[in-house]
């Protein structure tokens, strides 16, 4: 049996589940790679704690500053590995993340895109249920699909590919 020589090293993340007025929630599409939706998400940096990063990412992705935001929930623990053996600067095999749910409570003036480096394209309100498995990547499917369970109760099917 070929076990791996060095355990994965998950770096820390946050990532945010806004919702707006009607229970709506926020996603974007990835700049990048058309076709793929998410919640806005990124790491904790040396000496910040969840919180702090969060509202920090939420700037400089979609430019929402922490007074348009009420913490709602927070859940940690979420886990994914990155694909074919990966690592991001160099140590990190994936990600262990802490989600969570905002209600936003700005306008939609407030969401600018190109607030710092624009990672998405565009954005949208989404009912939680609407939410597609195929717009995530195969690797991060499983946490999306607890996150939903777990802030929603939403049970989203996986798609068969």
């Amino acid at each position: 049996m070929d076990l791996p020589t060095t355990p994965i090293l998950y770096r820390p993340n946050v990532a945010a589940i806004l919702v707006n007025a009607e229970d709506r929630i926020f996603v974007a599409e990835r700049i990048n790679i058309r076709g793929a939706w998410q919640f806005p998400q990124g790491g904790i940096d040396e000496g910040e704690d969840a919180e702090t990063a969060l509202f920090r990412e939420l700037a400089e992705e979609i430019g929402v500053t922490r007074e348009k935001l009420e913490i709602l929930e927070q859940r940690a623990g979420y886990r994914y590995a990155f694909q074919k053996n990966r690592l991001k600067y160099g140590i990190y095999g994936g990600q262990e993340q802490t989600y969570f749910k905002c209600r936003f409570l700005g306008t939609e003036a407030d969401i600018n895109l190109a607030a710092t480096h624009q990672e998405f394209a565009q954005w949208r309100w989404i009912e939680p249920r609407e939410f597609q498995m195929t717009w995530v990547p195969k690797f991060k499917r499983a946490v999306y699909r607890a996150v939903l369970m777990d802030f929603f109760g939403i049970e989203v099917e996986m798609p068969r590919d």
